[in-house]
């Protein structure tokens, strides 16, 4: 499925790469939304795992802050083929009940895990949060999905850096009170 995309992902293609009976693939996953979802889990530890191993334990809040994104950033560079899956898995999610709780909980641990890995920073920096982790999480990583939508669809080395350290001093500023949230009119 990283290699050629969801569509390549049946149970039949998938028991033909591994050198097993179709029956072991549908007896393992159940149905193949189950299969779909168990890749989504397996290249979102994957990501996670990456990432927090990153954690600088002596850095400055921006440091820590601009180490996480450059972690995460690495990890597109190096693994492309697996975000653009977990992009076609997402949005196949949205018109589907059963994998549209995966794409749920995918995206609130990586939520999770990204507000943690902001809370230990700031803990141990001392830095105090103007706002609360997980919006500023939240932030990261509406920024960041843009730039590797980006990245996915258009390569651009250059805006990308410069759009990176951007959204890294658009964190920061956020987490430290230098920067106010906007009041939004009311939906209707």
């Amino acid at each position: 499925m990283t290699r050629e995309g969801v569509a390549a992902g049946s149970t039949r293609a998938i028991a033909a790469e591994l050198g097993v009976a179709q029956a072991i693939v549908h007896y393992t996953f159940g149905t193949k939304e189950e299969l779909y979802r168990a890749v989504m889990e397996q290249l979102t530890e994957e990501l996670v795992a990456r990432v927090e191993r990153a954690a600088p334990d002596d850095a400055g809040f921006e440091e820590t802050i601009g180490a996480l994104a450059a972690a995460l950033w690495r990890t597109v560079r190096a693994h492309p083929a697996g975000y653009q899956l977990l992009a076609e898995l997402g949005l196949l999610a949205l018109r589907s009940p059963h994998l549209n709780e995966a794409l749920a909980s995918h995206d609130r641990g990586v939520i999770a895990v990204t507000a943690r890995l902001i809370a230990e920073a700031a803990e141990r920096t001392g830095q105090p949060l103007a706002q609360p982790a997980e919006t500023l999480a939240r932030f990261f990583l509406a920024g960041f999905d843009g730039l590797r939508t980006w990245h996915l669809s258009a390569p651009d080395d250059d805006a990308e850096t410069t759009c990176l350290q951007a959204l890294i001093a658009a964190v920061v500023a956020l987490a430290g009170g230098r920067l106010d949230l906007v009041a939004l009119p009311p939906a209707g």
